[in-house]
């Protein structure tokens, strides 16, 4: 049976994508370093540009970090050629019982890379992600704190303090256990969180958002809580009834809310388009005149002050360590670990 010229190109194409993609998988590159004293809980701290991040905790003793970039090294190439720079490269070092893997040293400017690592579960997780990607961390009993520009954040079976936020992108948590002295913060501008706690857990908790709902599948005994309304500083040039319950006064609050929303997302998304901007500049100032190291990744914007929205508060369970769940643009919800759904 002859095929026509067509079906023959596709074969042609997708034998050769076949070809790419198992190439590309056969470059990926790992390497491992240990602790300096591993008999105590490490710390590892993650600098990238761009990129996704998976972090996992297994039962080792080292830490093994895999990526489609390449480690820094200074050994000559096969080929004999020595690199002086590379497109996406990145550099693993060890200080203290401290381990450092430094995605931004060589150059922040290229198209960025995607890392896997498998750390002691003891171990502490630090990052910090400028432009953006999807972070994953999963089986940690250390304490994990994470800053994002754009990218969804998902931590399942933690076991101990956490501090995340992100500009824009979702929130998705899961505690095994809950511990004195072990707070959990969790803030979005842009992205509903989800938080699972076990049934029994003890805890104070704050949820607020600006601009969504705030759900629990806790019942009124279990979860014993207040809610406030959050003044905003009225903009100028508006006026506002004294009176109470009046329908002026609901029309206004609906349109404050509304308002907030839209102010907050506006100044997320302006701040995301400086980072990117000064960015652009700055590589193209590098190349320009060809001298002098790649100037410094610019920071990443912080976070706008979060006003006005509902703020709901109470104890879990008596009450115990603090959880606060901030979003400006999205639900907060507080679920049960070991809820069917």
């Amino acid at each position: 049976m002859k095929h026509p010229p067509l079906y023959s190109s596709f074969l042609v194409a997708a034998s050769v994508t076949v070809l790419l993609l198992t190439a590309a998988r056969g470059e990926e590159n790992a390497s491992t370093i240990k602790f300096s004293d591993p008999a105590k809980p490490g710390t590892v701290k993650i600098i990238l540009a761009r990129g996704d991040l998976r972090v996992r905790g297994e039962d080792t003793a080292e830490v093994t970090v895999k990526s489609d970039a390449k480690p820094v090294t200074k050994a000559p190439r096969k080929d004999g050629l020595r690199v002086i720079t590379s497109s996406t490269s990145f550099a693993l070092t060890e200080k203290n019982n401290v381990i450092t893997l430094d995605a931004l040293s060589e150059s922040w400017a290229g198209p960025g890379a995607n890392f896997q690592l498998s750390v002691p579960r003891a171990t502490s997780i630090i990052v910090a992600n400028s432009l953006g990607g999807d972070i994953t961390c999963n089986g940690i009993t250390g304490d994990i704190e994470i800053k994002s520009l754009n990218g969804e954040v998902t931590l399942t079976d933690l076991s101990g303090g956490a501090l995340v936020d992100t500009m824009n992108g979702q929130i998705h948590a899961s505690v095994q256990t809950l511990h004195d002295g072990k707070p959990l913060s969790f803030t979005s501008m842009n992205g509903e969180v989800v938080l699972r706690v076990p049934t029994a857990a003890k805890a104070n908790v704050n949820l607020r958002t600006q601009n969504g709902a705030i759900l629990t599948d806790f019942d009124e005994k279990a979860l014993v809580t207040k809610t406030e309304a959050m003044a905003r500083t009225p903009r100028i040039g508006r006026t506002r009834s004294t009176g109470s319950n009046t329908r002026d006064d609901i029309h206004a609050a609906v349109h404050d809310a509304v308002q907030a929303g839209v102010e907050a997302a506006s100044e997320v998304a302006q701040a995301a388009r400086e980072v990117a901007q000064a960015a652009r500049e700055a590589a193209a100032e590098s190349r320009a005149d060809g001298s002098g190291p790649m100037p410094p990744m610019p920071p990443m914007p912080p976070m706008p002050p979060m006003t006005g929205g509902r703020l709901v508060y109470g104890t879990l369970n008596g009450g115990g360590p603090e959880i606060n769940v901030t979003t400006m643009n999205g639900d907060v919800t507080l679920r049960q670990l070991d809820a069917k759904k």
